[in-house]
């Protein structure tokens, strides 16, 4: 909450880290340009803020135009933001991972897959129709009329699906799922290995894009985003979860995050001030 995305992204291990620039505000469209051309991006790839949460600007940039749109609207705000290459790949997960201070090793606690907002045609409905009768893509349809405005009333053949949105979040479509059962041992040493190399890191939520399960498990992966303690083990949003299941989950969750803070404290962490968590927020609400 108020923190830099990018100081955060900088620290995970660059074998498994996207190519990512971050671009300061005041800037002028001919030096984000020169970002795009000195960190050798290609269209498309993925903008956003560097600081921010649940999906507030983050964007798919297709073309320079859709560029120059964002960078008038970061300039406004104005919000400092990231360029990050778009890893097409085709599993996106949350995945948590804990570790104690005083323990050598930690592990996964929650792996959230994630479905991205899509409708599949039956040789019959338009897009349009298709996109009005799903419950999750009518919410983004202002959205999606502009992205698909050619496509509206193209007929879908039978059983094509067609993703609306690529990016995986919550407030825009789509749809969380428990996937712990991909929690195995193999896979808790891989992220071992990946957060050890983190300073400081022990709590926290990985979103990662990967192309099998097997490289999920092998830590075979491309980190999108770390977030601290503020991230939930989005699992419980599964669909149709049991409400009490969920509020047992977070129960035990903050439960570790304390335990872990009172760890860090006694080895010479300092607990965050009630001073620098107003400056936090305030600096986060700020940008709503």
């Amino acid at each position: 909450m108020g923190e830099s995305k990018f100081d955060v992204l900088m620290q995970v291990p660059a074998e498994v880290r996207p190519r990512t620039a971050r671009v300061r505000v005041p800037v002028t469209f001919t030096e984000v340009l020169a970002t795009i051309n000195e960190h050798g991006f290609q269209f498309p790839f993925i903008a956003k803020p560097d600081v921010g949460e649940r999906g507030w600007m983050v964007k798919r940039i297709n073309a320079e135009h859709e560029l120059r749109s964002y960078w008038e609207n970061a300039s406004a705000v104005p919000v400092d933001f990231i360029l990050q290459e778009l890893i097409d790949l085709p599993l996106e997960f949350g995945v948590y991972y804990q570790r104690y201070p005083s323990q050598a090793h930690g592990q996964v606690t929650s792996i959230t897959g994630k479905a991205f907002l899509s409708v599949v045609g039956d040789g019959t409905r338009t897009l349009q129709q298709l996109i009005a009768e799903n419950p999750r893509a009518v919410l983004q349809w202002q959205t999606l009329a502009t992205r698909f405005r050619h496509q509206l009333l193209d007929v879908l053949p039978a059983g094509h699906r067609l993703e609306l949105e690529s990016i995986g979040n919550h407030c825009l479509g789509t749809t969380f799922l428990n996937a712990n059962h991909l929690i195995t041992g193999r896979l808790n040493q891989s992220f071992d290995r990946i957060s050890k190399q983190i300073p400081g890191f022990f709590f926290g939520r990985y979103d990662l894009r990967c192309a099998t399960w097997a490289d999920l498990e092998n830590g075979r992966v491309q980190i999108l985003e770390l977030n601290g303690c503020g991230a939930e083990p989005a699992h419980i949003y599964h669909p149709g979860a049991s409400l009490r299941a969920a509020i047992k989950t977070l129960i035990r969750h903050w439960r570790t995050l304390y335990e872990i803070s009172v760890e860090n404290h006694h080895r010479g962490v300092p607990y965050l001030s009630l001073r620098e968590a107003r400056r936090y927020y305030r600096r986060a609400r700020a940008l709503k």
